[in-house]
């Protein structure tokens, strides 16, 4: 049986992972290797969630540090915040958390993330599939499957059925 090595905050936060790890109570968890399916949807979503969002007042931040608890730190593919939050490592919930599943994703580890940053505060978590690009809504209240390719965070409502 292997274990794992455990690390300190201070050390995680000083030592460079690529791709960005996240940082899981002591352990060093690293991030799905995206494939070129996933980096098309993360850049569409960046332009389109830019466009729909500022003049909204949001922001869209591609891979941005969360820290959702003190020995939890989490990187999502996207996510937004209403404004420009004045901080290097977010420490208060953004408005919304965008997951776009790897074939090296466990659904598992999927859900304890979407779990953790409900349980933050994040009220919209987004979870979608690049190849399909169906998915599910999650928030406090439930889930919502999103067969139409249409996502939808409050105000903000994204296609994602046509790239181009």
């Amino acid at each position: 049986m292997t274990t794992a090595q455990l690390v300190s905050v201070d050390e995680y936060l000083h030592t460079s992972y690529e791709p960005d790890a996240e940082y899981v109570e002591g352990r060093i968890v690293h991030r799905a290797m995206p494939q070129q399916p996933h980096s098309e949807l993360q850049g569409f979503l960046v332009r389109i969630l830019y466009a729909v969002g500022k003049p909204l007042g949001y922001r869209v931040w591609p891979e941005q540090r969360l820290q959702t608890r003190p020995d939890l730190f989490r990187v999502p593919d996207l996510c937004v915040t209403k404004g420009r939050p004045n901080e290097k490592i977010y420490t208060s919930p953004p408005f919304l958390c965008i997951e776009i599943l790897s074939p090296d994703d466990k659904a598992v580890d999927v859900r304890a993330k979407v779990d953790e940053y409900l349980a933050f505060g994040v009220p919209y978590v987004w979870v979608i599939d690049p190849e399909s690009r169906r998915g599910e809504v999650h928030t406090k209240a439930g889930i919502e499957r999103v067969q139409d390719g249409i996502f939808r965070a409050g105000e903000i409502e994204v296609n994602v059925e046509n790239l181009d």
